[in-house]
């Protein structure tokens, strides 16, 4: 049997396969439709210091064979999370990761050192959310860093970079990040869009501009991947864009990813990784590897 584990800069997965944050809620509502055996690690829904109320309806609506999405992070605040998520965590079937947002530097501390004391394992920094009004960090390096290293400062647990596919040079940020203290790279998330409804001549979403993902985010995302690993070979990636298949997977371990996020595909099917986990061991020997570590950046050159 194909051994599917893979380490994530401190942190041995069992699965290469990892539940993209703000695709499965907080995770326990999923119990009931997800095999969550399946996955090395779940990204709950990011969580800002103060509650947000999110952008009004409709924020969600179709693009093509993609979708686009302008929630805005609806979320608690981390108070209330962490009194009301927070302890249902330990009953899932898999490693909950917790996912910091926030306006300022010191809200992504204290959504941090919130979770940190409420027994969460790992924190995701979630830098490149781009549904929200104002500056986005991971368009700039510096700011970027000073979030990295002010959190990385705060707790003692292993924390990842959420970056953009926005960003005009990715590398740069992703290196930023390396140095302020991230142990492995999010790459990516969701990249601008926007679309018009025809009838009524207003943008499918309130927000106007949202995020769009699915199928067609793929190729941006994998470019990111492929950029950064060439850049920084020694930083772990989690490869995050278009995922439904194990091909897809095959396809980020090569370009440079220890890991694959899952993410749109759950909402048209969230037994997406159980498909894929039950294909992915002979795909991988297709191959002629005897590991999902051995295919880690494996993309040959012309």
């Amino acid at each position: 049997m194909i051994p599917l584990g893979t380490r994530l800069g401190p942190i041995w997965l069992s699965s290469p396969l990892i539940a993209a944050s703000g695709t499965v809620g907080s995770v326990v509502e999923f119990e009931d439709v997800t095999d969550w055996s399946v996955y090395g690690a779940a990204v709950a829904k990011s969580v800002s210091g103060d509650p947000w109320e999110g952008r009004a309806a409709p924020r969600l609506a179709p693009a093509g064979v993609g979708m686009l999405n302008g929630v805005g992070i609806q979320n608690p605040g981390i108070d209330r999370w962490v009194a009301e998520y927070a302890p249902r965590l330990s009953s899932a079937g898999t490693q909950v990761w917790g996912s910091a947002v926030g306006h300022t530097v010191d809200e992504f501390v204290r959504v941090a050192t919130g979770m940190a004391g409420a027994g969460v394992p790992v924190i995701e920094i979630n830098l490149s959310c781009p549904n929200l009004d104002g500056h986005l960090f991971a368009l700039d390096a510096t700011r970027s860093a000073e979030v990295v290293r002010a959190v990385r400062e705060a707790v003692d647990l292993p924390i990842g970079a959420k970056l953009s596919p926005n960003s005009e040079d990715i590398a740069h940020v992703a290196e930023s990040c390396a140095e302020a203290g991230a142990d492995w790279l999010v790459l990516t998330n969701t990249v601008w869009g926007a679309r018009i409804d025809l009838r009524t001549r207003r943008p499918v979403l309130t927000g106007t501009i949202g995020g769009y993902s699915g199928q067609p985010l793929k190729p941006i995302a994998m470019r990111c991947v492929i950029e950064v690993h060439r850049a920084l070979p020694s930083i772990p990636i989690i490869g995050c864009g278009g995922v439904s298949s194990a091909e897809d997977v095959v396809e980020y371990l090569l370009a440079g990813a220890s890991a694959v996020a899952i993410g749109t595909a759950h909402f048209a099917d969230p037994k997406v990784a159980s498909r894929i986990s039950k294909r992915l061991p002979k795909l991988v020997e297709r191959t002629g590897a005897s590991s999902v570590v051995e295919l880690i950046g494996g993309m040959q050159p012309w």
